[in-house]
């Protein structure tokens, strides 16, 4: 799938005040400066479409973006380390839970992973309560170019194994991505036409 339109529509906090048009969602999630809106420029072909920032936290806000007119990727706050107060901390944690359990249009949730740290158990709690919830997920792993190629099979692997060895009976979808040098788009902007093509029309 080539993007040949991206454009923000709105930000807020509020499950109720997303768009109200039913296309499909792709919302993308992870811990805080793990390259989310890196990954997201770099899937949509536009520099600054999300804002990156060397400062963890930066996506505070329910984010839509519409993609050629016919679905969303939707940038949710980072978890995690973010430096806000635990105030705020505990809002983002309201609304994002809002979001996943109430927002009918969401057909799949990309977590992102820092692929040069070991499972973190906050990654590890989040997957598993998407799977208690019934949401679809698929795992992008971030910022492959910072290994070496051996390293990097051998961390995934790694990681996937870890994941066998806990709670999952088989690894959800995964991709491996570097905003960097523009490795894993094809596949995941792939991943999401195929899953467009196979939901119901109207």
């Amino acid at each position: 799938m080539d993007v040949r339109h991206a454009e923000f529509v709105m930000s807020n906090t509020e499950v109720a005040k997303c768009p109200k048009e039913p296309l499909p969602e792709y919302a993308f999630i992870g811990r805080s400066n793990v390259g989310k809106s890196s990954l997201i420029n770099m899937l949509t072909n536009k520099k600054h479409l999300a804002k990156t920032s060397s400062r963890p936290g930066k996506t505070q806000l329910i984010n839509h973006f519409k993609i050629n007119q016919s679905w969303f990727l939707v940038d949710l706050p980072g978890y995690g380390y973010a430096r806000v107060s635990k105030k705020q901390r505990k809002t983002f944690q309201t609304y994002i839970t809002d979001y996943f359990k109430k927002r009918k249009q969401l057909v799949c949730a990309f977590v992102l992973i820092d692929i040069r740290h070991e499972a973190q158990p906050i990654d590890l709690e989040f997957m598993e309560w998407l799977g208690q919830e019934g949401i679809p997920f698929a795992i992008i792993f971030t910022k492959a170019d910072k290994l070496k190629p051996q390293a990097l099979e051998n961390q995934v692997q790694d990681y996937l194994n870890g994941l066998l060895e806990g709670a999952w009976e088989e690894v959800p979808p995964h991709f491996t991505t570097s905003a960097a040098n523009r490795l894993g788009k094809e596949e995941v902007l792939n991943y999401i036409h195929q899953i467009n093509t196979q939901l119901p029309k109207g």
